[in-house]
């Protein structure tokens, strides 16, 4: 280790917050609070939707491409990779090739369609598709999982910060909560899209102080890396198709990018960012620079996490019992190397609450948009009277479930590690949205009916694996070795645990036979405990959980479609489709493409360009803003029974 600093595997002590640390950290909150203050006295004037849930429909891509990277780039990221790699192997740095195919689905499939409807909420597009019991459904399924996903990404650094620096766990969840909350129900999207660009930039300060300072530390980071050899961590040559495999190349990479295809391709919180810019190649152009973000604050949270390994290589902090969860193992590495500069870990925690202030603001706002166009103004239809009483009803939709997500924070708590938790929360609730989503646009046979069972059925399944995961957590084999053979033991009321006293005083190259011998065994116990079959359906890896739903849904829903008669592709809107032949690919012949879109007339639909132009003219005050959907509503109001279609 570099310097003369005694750390916490020695002391058997965690370092303390300083004063300087407790203002910075107050600093981000006031710049956050004030951002948001900034554009409700900007916008003062401007009372209406477009403008707090859009953010009029003009905004630069670079702001919304930053602002869609911290939306779910969380401190659920910043805390759970670098556990992930100290814990397991580098075999998840797979998934950032998983994240190229996610932009090319969600940029080129998905968003188009939403960009075509100029649609406020994506579950209008359920409605103009399937009808308005898929999207009330799919609005209520949203809602839910947000406001879970919400609550984990709040709770986790405040449990992990309160757990290493004694920073008072309900002090902090109020404190980023109310912020929260203040500026994302008074500044709207501007103030969202304008806070997360600031949480970016905090986050990427955050991240490289550690990994430069933690790498001097251990002697640089190629040390790091030969340390994590030496224990067999470093492995990117699973290619095991067994979807069991918690982590394998097939399942990071295929499995990984379904799981974040629910976010970019059919999540509220994104489709609302991508529609604020001003033109679809804006709004692909937006997704498309997120690709090097995401990238970069995977890769950079990753080898934090192998630096960590290296630092903690001879005395592990959970065993020892400097932590109670692997979570914490970030926050505990700031303070050991960080801890001697004023200031620094105070930083650290701006980094680690940006990414929760991001996810909030913008799970809020999407939220808002939801139940105003998906609730209030489908069911209240003539009390939502005008767009200074729907802007009002979107902020006290936003002040509200900002409190539920305060008062559900504990349920945290009881779904395990943040990282696993979290990608399998969007897989159990988003997977089936994505797999309705993917049934509208791609089989245009499919009638409401199957919709609606099909999405039933895959999110009844997926709840009851994830619960069935839960109880019957099959064995893990991949952990990797572990060691206490440098903790401090003489200054701590703790003693070796009994079992592993022997194996510990060992060297590591000593160790090295018994730590393959001891994997290889696990992992035959593990398959010799998986030959009951729901033990085995209970064991599929929480990466493949997005696609399993997406199947589901599409296979249910054919089939049900198929038993109560099928849509007639050549009568329906060809906006609601996306001609994937065509953007895939563009070099087939005419003849070959001609079938391939399954008798949908494309050639009636406007071409982007004008579109846009459309568009457009709304946002200059030539036309009157309303979605297609708007439209129909209003006609059915009225009694007229035209079509907006």
């Amino acid at each position: 280790m570099a310097g003369d600093r005694q750390y916490s595997f020695q002391t058997g002590q965690k370092n303390e917050f300083q004063v300087l640390d407790y203002i910075l950290f107050a600093g981000l909150l006031i710049c956050s609070a004030g951002i948001g203050l900034f554009y409700a006295i900007k916008d003062r004037k401007k009372s209406n939707t477009k403008d707090f849930l859009l953010a009029g429909g003009d905004m630069n891509p670079i702001p919304v491409a930053l602002s869609l990277l911290a939306s779910f780039m969380s401190a659920i990221t910043l805390l759970g990779t670098p556990a992930e790699m100290y814990n397991y192997t580098t075999i998840y740095w797979w998934i950032g090739l998983g994240y190229f195919f996610v932009i090319l689905g969600a940029a080129h499939v998905y968003m188009p369609v939403f960009y075509r409807l100029r649609v406020t909420s994506s579950y209008e597009y359920l409605e103009l598709r399937f009808g308005k019991t898929s999207r009330t459904i799919g609005a209520i399924i949203y809602v839910v999982q947000m406001t879970l996903y919400m609550s984990i990404v709040l709770y986790a650094p405040s449990l992990a910060l309160n757990a290493v620096t004694g920073f008072t766990l309900w002090g902090s969840i109020w404190a980023v909560g109310l912020v929260c909350i203040f500026y994302t129900t008074i500044g709207g999207m501007k103030a969202v899209l304008w806070t997360d660009t600031f949480q970016v930039g905090m986050m990427l300060a955050g991240l490289l102080a550690v990994l430069i300072q933690g790498s001097i530390e251990v002697g640089g980071f190629s040390k790091a890396w030969e340390r994590s050899v030496a224990t067999g961590r470093i492995n990117f040559v699973d290619f095991d198709p067994d979807p069991a495999i918690r982590h394998s190349f097939w399942t990071c990479v295929v499995g990984g990018c379904f799981t974040w295809l629910s976010v970019y391709g059919a999540n509220q919180s994104q489709i609302q960012r991508a529609i604020t810019c001003s033109t679809l190649r804006r709004a692909q152009l937006a997704y498309w620079l997120n690709w090097p973000g995401l990238c970069i604050i995977l890769y950079l949270c990753a080898m934090i996490g192998t630096v960590i390994y290296a630092f903690y290589e001879t005395c592990d902090p959970k065993t020892y019992g400097l932590i109670t969860a692997s979570d914490q193992l970030l926050p505990l590495f700031v303070l050991d190397v960080l801890g001697h500069i004023p200031g620094i870990p105070g930083l650290f925690v701006s980094c680690l609450f940006s990414g929760a202030l991001s996810t909030l603001s913008s799970g809020l706002n999407s939220i808002a948009a939801v139940l105003l166009q998906d609730v209030l103004r489908v069911f209240c239809v003539g009390r939502i009277t005008s767009e200074t009483i729907a802007t009002n009803a979107s902020k006290i939709i936003a002040l509200i479930f900002g409190f539920i997500c305060l008062g559900l924070t504990y349920v945290a708590s009881l779904l395990g590690g943040v990282l696993q938790a979290a990608l399998a929360l969007f897989g159990v609730i988003g997977g089936p949205l994505l797999g309705v989503f993917t049934l509208g646009m791609m089989f245009p046979w499919a009638n409401e009916k199957g919709a609606v069972v099909g999405m039933l059925t895959s999110l009844t399944l997926m709840l009851w694996i994830s619960v069935g995961y839960q109880i019957h957590k099959p064995k893990v084999a991949t952990f990797s070795p572990i060691s206490v053979e440098g903790c401090n033991w003489n200054i701590s009321d703790k003693s070796p645990p009994p079992h592993l006293t022997s194996f510990y005083t060992n060297s590591l190259n000593q160790s090295s036979t018994l730590i393959n011998s001891t994997i290889t065994a696990a992992a035959e116990m593990t398959k010799e405990d998986s030959y009951n079959i729901m033990d085995r359906f209970y064991s599929l890896s929480y990466l493949w959980y997005s696609a399993t739903a997406m199947i589901v849904v599409i296979g249910v829903g054919m089939a049900v479609s198929a038993i109560t008669g099928f849509e007639k592709p050549s009568e329906m809107d060809p906006k609601l489709f996306c001609p994937i032949f065509d953007v895939f690919c563009p070099f087939l012949p005419e003849k070959i493409r001609k079938p391939l879109r399954f008798g949908v007339q494309y050639d009636k639909m406007k071409s982007c360009g004008e579109m846009e132009m459309d568009f457009q003219d709304k946002i200059d005050g030539k036309e009157e803003e309303a979605s297609p959907l708007q439209g129909k509503v209003v006609a059915e109001v009225n009694g007229d029974g035209s079509k907006a279609m």
